[in-house]
C-alpha cells in the first residue's frame, strides 16, 4: 500500500511537470506552420447529422429537449462536423516508456506525452474535439480541454505494460494511439478490432529508445525492467542479440499486420529523432494527406 508521505510526493513531481510539459508541446506545435487548415469546411457545425444518446461529459446545453422529450433517454444533437473532427488519443504510461539508454536521449514517456499534447493542441486550433479513449476525458474543444489532457498524460502507472484503452470509441471518429507496443500483443489486437468494428480509423505509433533498436550489449549484462518485475542476467549478452532483433522485427510485423486489416496505419519513431519531424508525420497521416484517409 502507498504511503501518503510517497503518494503526496508523486503528487507534487508530477504537477511540477504539467507547466513545462504544457510550455514545451505549446511551442512544438507553433513551430509547425499550419496553413489554411484542411478540414475546416463552409458552414462548419450548421448541418444536422444525427441524434446519439447523451455520454458521461456532454454539456446539457448540446441536449435536444424535444428529441428526448420523447421516451426516458436523454439525446444530443450532433452535427455533421463534429463526427468527422473527433480525435482520440491513447498515450502509453506504463513503466516500460520510462526507459532511456542515454542522458541526452529523453524518456520514452516523454517524448510520447510531447507528441500527444501536441498533435492536442494543433488539432484543436484547427477547429476539432480531442479526447483520450475511455471514458474519463470525452473529446472537446479549448483549452481546459488541453489543461485536462496535459494533465492526464504526466501520470505514470506502476505496471511494466499497459493495456491501449479501447472503451467508448467514438463511432466513425479517428484516434491515436503512441506507445513503445513491447507489452502484451493480445490487448493491442482486442483494441483494433473494437475500433473497426465502430468504424474508427487511426494510427499505432511505436516510440522506442535507439539501444532498443540496435542492441548494444556485450558480456555480462543484468536486464531489468523498469518496473523491477522483470529481471535477467546472462554472462554473453552478444549471444541474445540475434534472437532479440528477431522478435523486434516479428513485433513491428505484426503491428503492421493489425494495422493493414482494421484499416490503420503505423509509425515509428526513435527519441533520438527530432520531435517536430514527428509531429509533422502525425499531423499529416491524421489529416488524410500521409496516406490515411480522414
Amino acid at each position: 500500500m502507498t504511503q501518503p508521505v510517497t503518494l503526496r510526493a508523486r503528487a507534487e513531481a508530477e504537477a511540477a511537470r504539467l507547466p513545462a510539459l504544457l510550455a514545451r508541446a505549446q511551442h512544438l506545435a507553433g513551430a509547425l506552420l499550419l496553413g489554411a487548415h484542411g478540414r475546416r469546411r463552409a458552414g462548419l457545425g450548421d448541418d444536422f447529422w444525427q441524434y446519439r444518446p447523451a455520454q458521461v461529459g456532454d454539456s446539457r446545453r448540446l441536449v435536444d429537449p424535444r428529441r428526448s422529450a420523447r421516451g426516458d433517454q436523454e439525446f444530443v444533437r450532433e452535427r455533421e462536423w463534429q463526427i468527422a473532427q473527433s480525435v482520440m488519443l491513447w498515450v502509453d504510461r506504463g513503466a516500460s516508456m520510462r526507459f532511456s539508454s542515454d542522458r541526452a536521449h529523453p524518456e520514452k514517456a516523454d517524448r510520447a506525452r510531447l507528441l500527444g499534447l501536441a498533435i492536442s493542441i494543433l488539432l484543436d486550433r484547427g477547429g476539432e474535439r480531442v479526447g483520450l479513449t475511455g471514458t474519463s476525458l470525452p473529446p472537446r474543444h479549448g483549452n481546459a480541454q488541453i489543461l485536462r489532457l496535459a494533465e492526464s498524460f504526466s501520470q505514470d502507472e506502476a505496471a511494466d505494460y499497459s493495456p491501449p484503452e479501447h472503451r467508448a470509441m467514438i463511432p466513425n471518429a479517428r484516434a491515436l494511439f503512441i506507445s513503445d507496443f513491447l507489452g502484451d500483443m493480445a490487448q493491442v489486437e482486442l483494441a483494433l478490432t473494437k475500433a473497426a468494428d465502430r468504424g474508427v480509423r487511426g494510427i499505432l505509433y511505436q516510440v522506442l529508445d535507439p539501444a532498443e533498436e540496435a542492441f548494444p550489449f556485450a558480456g555480462r549484462t543484468i536486464f531489468e525492467s523498469v518496473g523491477g518485475t522483470l529481471s535477467h542476467e546472462t554472462l554473453k549478452a552478444n549471444d541474445l542479440k540475434e534472437r532479440y532483433l528477431a522478435r523486434l522485427a516479428a513485433r513491428k510485423a505484426e503491428l503492421q499486420r493489425l494495422c493493414t486489416l482494421t484499416g490503420w496505419r503505423y509509425g515509428l519513431h526513435h527519441t533520438d529523432q527530432s520531435a517536430q519531424s514527428a509531429l509533422l508525420w502525425l499531423y499529416s497521416a491524421l489529416d488524410g494527406r500521409g496516406g490515411m484517409a480522414a
